[in-house]
């Protein structure tokens, strides 16, 4: 199992170009660059680190097609690789935080078909994992580097013929971010690779049962196809900072941003406490926007074992049991881990190469 890191998007280009240097350096597979709907353009903050490195995968997470439509994430992916040199990666969602900032409605509930909100008035998504299968197809066209008629999908039309004039023989990669069931299979069936988000080891034997089942759907060979889970990693030097940068981004913990009482369950003793924390979830996000990490309302002991069970957190007298947790991750199948830095990346990159990678290797 390889290592990739993701950054946040508030890292200038320049910074990131530094980072990747020394990920390069110290054997990381892949570097990514957040997307998000402030700060800096996911591709272009990469192009400096194209530019500095030579052999790290560099790619843009995660980028939803209801956002920048498929022709022109073709374009802007085909250029980060043409200046990587074919190292360039695309990561690809049904959903995210710019839709929010752009007036869609974002659910787990979402509807499959179009529709709106009947008391914000907010749009959904059309047909999520339809409309990020037709954008992997898009993006497989454009890449070939061959003249592609007018797509005519269901979702998302391209009207004029295209054709990517590029020279690299390979890339760029071509993920989806896929994390429900129905994603995860269409993923293995038509992506290069998936990528799934905070999956605990439990709950990897059923995604990788429903890998295996859309691999099965493939119409090319799947050689080479890669599994990732996206892991947040708040491991210090310093364990009251690491348990502060940890309560303030529990809010985007898959089971706590979802709200859903079998998400939760795993992590809370009674059902009671699963109550607790949805009745609070306004308090698990003040304590992100404010960046206090205070979540009223909930103890810490709950807090803290969400955290436990959600993420890598602690100082370094608890690396041992996050290192066997990187172990399990291997054993389960996944081909990479994508541990996610937050404050002071260089450090938390550091402390990856010189614990994390000896593990592994």
């Amino acid at each position: 199992m390889d290592v990739d890191i993701i950054l946040e998007c508030d890292v200038p280009p320049a910074q990131v170009a530094e980072l990747a240097v020394v990920a390069e350096q110290l054997g990381i597979r892949a570097l990514w660059s957040s997307n998000y709907h402030q700060n800096w353009d996911a591709f272009m903050t990469l192009m400096p680190a194209a530019a500095a490195t030579s052999r790290i995968m560099l790619g843009a997470l995660a980028i939803s097609p209801w956002e920048l439509h498929p022709l022109k994430m073709a374009n802007s992916a085909l250029t980060l690789n043409e200046a990587s040199n074919g190292r360039g990666m695309v990561a690809i969602s049904g959903g995210g935080g710019v839709l929010g900032a752009l007036g869609w409605k974002i659910s787990p509930n979402a509807p499959l078909w179009p529709a709106a909100d009947p008391v914000s008035g907010a749009r959904y998504p059309e047909r999520r994992v339809r409309g990020v299968r037709e954008c992997i197809d898009i993006l497989k066209q454009a890449r070939s580097g061959k003249l592609s008629w007018p797509y005519e999908g269901q979702v998302f039309q391209v009207t004029r013929p295209f054709q990517m004039d590029w020279a690299k023989a390979a890339g760029p990669v071509i993920y989806g971010c896929c994390s429900g069931p129905q994603m995860i299979r269409m993923g293995a069936a038509h992506a290069d690779a998936i990528q799934v988000s905070d999956f605990t080891v439990d709950m990897l034997p059923a995604a990788m049962d429903n890998v295996r089942r859309g691999l099965a759907r493939r119409a090319e060979p799947a050689d080479g196809f890669r599994v990732g889970n996206f892991w947040a990693w708040h491991v210090k030097r310093d364990r009251e900072v690491s348990m502060y940068e940890a309560r303030r981004e529990l809010i985007w913990r898959g089971a706590v941003a979802a709200k859903h009482a079998h998400e939760l369950r795993p992590f809370c003793q009674d059902d009671e406490e699963v109550k607790l924390i949805v009745d609070n979830w306004d308090n698990f996000f003040k304590a992100f926007w404010t960046r206090s990490g205070q979540i009223d309302g909930v103890p810490d002991e709950l807090v803290n074992r969400l955290i436990a069970g959600l993420s890598s957190a602690g100082d370094l007298s608890d690396l041992d049991r996050e290192l066997e947790r990187v172990r399990q991750f291997a054993d389960s199948g996944l081909t990479e881990l994508s541990l996610r830095l937050f404050d002071d990346p260089l450090d938390g990159l550091q402390m990856i190469g010189e614990h994390v990678l000896p593990v592994l290797h």
